[in-house]
Order: structure tokens, then C-alpha cells, then sequence
């Protein structure tokens, strides 16, 4: 019995909270008709976690998770400082790929997983912030 568990977690490692977030969030979007494009895209700014087209919008998506909100609600933690960072990101993806002409918006989801719960709550905040920075656009 250990050998086989000890195969079956080499063959299937845990994911770690955050992974298991961005993971439920990519399947709730699917779920709702959104293609994801790119996914843990990463630039020398960072990374995005979510890049996803619904219609004719490019969806930039910030997932935070989180095992309960004894340290407030998820979606807090996307302050100003970080719209700037997504914001950058957003633009230097958009341009790397020929797509500054596209509509886009920037969404978050704020997943809470408590551990004894095999389902998240999942919640989505469409148009969560308007691009922030001054020159990103047109640089």
C-alpha cells in the first residue's frame, strides 16, 4: 500500500492552494463560454494568471485564493500597487501578441477553499479596475 500511494503522489502531486485556485477559476470561466489563451504568462515584470478572450474582449484575470478571510476578502489584496503591475503586464502582453487594438479589461476572482470543503466558492468581479499608470498605453 505505501508504494502505491507514494507512485500515485509522484504521478499526481499536490497542487498548492494557489494552484488549485487559478486551476478552479480557468474551469469556472470555461464553464461561462470564456477561451483561456494563456495561462502563469510570465514577463520581466511578472506574471498574469489568467489571459482569457469572451466575444471579442481580451480578459486579463487576477485569481486570489484563499483557505478562509480571517485576512479580509481575497479581491483586497488586488490594491493599487498591483493594478499598476497588471496593468504593465497587460500592455506588454497585449503588444507582444499584436493586440492593442483589442478591447480589454481586467476581471478578478477571488476563490476561498477552506480545507474541509472539496468545492470553492467562486466569486468573479468583472471589470474589477480601469488600467492604471500613466504612459502604459502609449509607451
Amino acid at each position: 500500500m505505501v508504494a502505491l500511494s507514494s507512485w500515485l503522489r509522484r504521478l499526481f502531486p499536490q497542487r498548492s492552494l494557489g494552484q488549485r485556485g487559478e486551476w478552479a477559476a480557468a474551469r469556472y470561466l470555461r464553464r461561462r463560454g470564456y477561451r483561456i489563451i494563456a495561462r502563469g504568462d510570465r514577463s520581466k515584470w511578472g506574471e498574469l494568471d489568467l489571459v482569457a478572450v469572451e466575444g471579442r474582449t481580451v480578459v486579463f484575470v487576477e485569481v486570489k485564493t484563499r483557505d478562509n478571510q480571517d485576512a479580509g476578502h481575497p479581491v483586497e489584496a488586488v490594491g493599487t500597487l498591483k493594478q499598476r503591475k497588471l496593468t504593465r503586464l497587460a500592455v506588454t502582453f497585449l503588444k507582444r501578441h499584436g493586440l492593442l487594438e483589442q478591447a480589454a479589461r481586467f476581471d478578478v476572482i477571488a476563490v476561498t477553499w477552506p480545507s474541509d470543503n472539496r468545492r470553492p466558492r467562486i466569486e468573479h468581479f468583472k471589470n474589477a479596475f480601469e488600467a492604471m499608470g500613466n504612459r502604459e498605453f502609449y509607451s
